[in-house]
């Protein structure tokens, strides 16, 4: 057990202080913040963005065009322009508008517009200008065909509709909408968590092989204290390193939170979310790192050189990103058959059945089952693992394929 700990802390601190994870959490860390910050950055290096000129037969347009503009608390100002439209083109090129809006009207007296701009790869303006004009041209339409003011708005209020499930424990709207807030988030913590401490164990097995420190460490501790000190020394390096993205994100927020209403938890949809939500995430996210963890650092051993791991463990790969996809489809149908099975296969449930579980109310058997699955897998893998990495730390050379799983078991018979 002593030796265990002593891999454990030497693969930690090893990890912490390469180059590669101090730029990438930093890197990452700026990122958080500049995604918390996003709006005040581009209001600060944006400026202030020049009014749209409008021309032509804007009467009884320009008006409604800004009080539909001002409905939707739009930043666009647009400004009326005496002139020709080659004098305004001239203007919008110097930079005093950012566009031109030239209207006109059809014979039935429903307007229409040209939108012309230095540049019309940016949408956003334009967009917004065509959404107003759009209500402006209903407007004008439905006056021609005599229809009061109540008619209309009767004709374009949404339609009244309600879901109600019938089952007594069923979740509600609001509550699926909560939920689905954070399986989203813990999805794709899953998979880029899952991704990168998945191939930073591979790598660490097939680092210290190159340098033939494993021949050292084989002769002195077990492959199985070796495996798993390695296991949870990088899982103990990413709940530290994802430890700190969250305390960051959170402090970024709330610093940011004045134009949040309700505050941090009820801005992200977390503040009515149930305790067990989150403690089924703790619980799978653990579950699926050690799967996942196992098998890459058994496929780790398998290789002598940091380049042939990446090639090796592309069909692990392949598992998670099949896995995230099914997730990905089941946001919008979690009951689906497909769904249900599917969350029952080891290295799909992580993902599946945590999905389920915030998504639906699905009876405690059902996850204490894919639980169990889990547990046993890992077990399996585990003492599998042990006998591959046992015979894989001793195989050298060029390896980049799955039948090396006999030959590394053939070597652990001889040990």
């Amino acid at each position: 057990m002593n030796k265990f700990f002593i891999i454990l802390a030497h693969t930690f601190m090893t990890r912490l202080k390469t180059k590669s994870f101090i730029i990438t959490s930093l890197v990452s860390i700026l990122l958080i913040i500049g995604l918390a910050n996003f709006q005040t950055i581009t209001d600060r290096f944006g400026g202030e963005e020049p009014p749209v000129a409008v021309i032509g037969d804007t009467e009884g347009v320009y008006e409604n065009l800004e009080q539909n503009l001002e409905a939707k608390s739009s930043t666009i100002e647009l400004e009326q322009v005496d002139g020709t439209k080659q004098e305004v083109e001239g203007l919008v090129q110097e930079g005093e508008y950012s566009a031109l809006l030239e209207i006109q009207k059809s014979a039935e007296g429903i307007p229409e517009a040209t939108y012309y701009a230095n540049q019309i790869a940016n949408t956003a303006i334009s967009d917004e200008l065509k959404e107003a004009l759009q209500q402006v041209k209903i407007a004008a339409a439905t006056s021609k065909a005599n229809l009061d003011q109540g008619t209309i708005q009767q004709i374009f209020a949404p339609v009244e509709f309600e879901t109600v499930a019938l089952e007594e424990d069923a979740k509600t709207e609001e509550e699926l909408s909560e939920a689905r807030g954070l399986v989203y988030v813990m999805l794709f913590l899953m998979y880029f968590a899952v991704l990168m401490y998945g191939n930073m164990i591979a790598m660490e097995v097939a680092t210290e092989k190159s340098s033939r420190v494993m021949e050292i460490l084989i002769s002195s501790a077990s492959p199985v204290s070796q495996m798993f000190g390695k296991i949870f020394g990088v899982a103990l390096l990413g709940l530290l390193q994802l430890s700190v993205f969250l305390f960051v994100g959170f402090q970024a927020v709330k610093m940011n939170q004045e134009s949040m209403t309700g505050g941090v938890f009820e801005y992200l949809g977390l503040s009515d979310l149930d305790v067990s939500i989150f403690i089924y995430v703790i619980v799978f996210f653990l579950l699926g790192y050690l799967l996942y963890a196992t098998l890459a650092a058994m496929l780790g051993s398998l290789v002598s050189r940091i380049e042939d791991a990446q090639q090796l463990i592309a069909p692990m790969t392949m598992v998670i990103v099949a896995a995230f996809l099914i997730a990905m489809f089941g946001l919008n149908m979690p009951d689906s058959t497909f769904v249900t099975v599917t969350s029952y296969i080891p290295f799909f449930t992580p993902m599946l059945m945590f999905l389920r579980v915030g998504m639906l109310d699905i009876p405690a058997w059902e996850v204490a089952l894919s639980i169990g699955i889990m547990l046993v897998t890992i077990f399996l893998l585990a003492m599998l693992g042990a006998r591959i990495y046992r015979g894989g730390v001793l195989m050298y050379g060029k390896s980049s394929s799955l039948k090396d799983f006999k030959k590394a078991l053939q070597l652990s018979k001889k040990e």
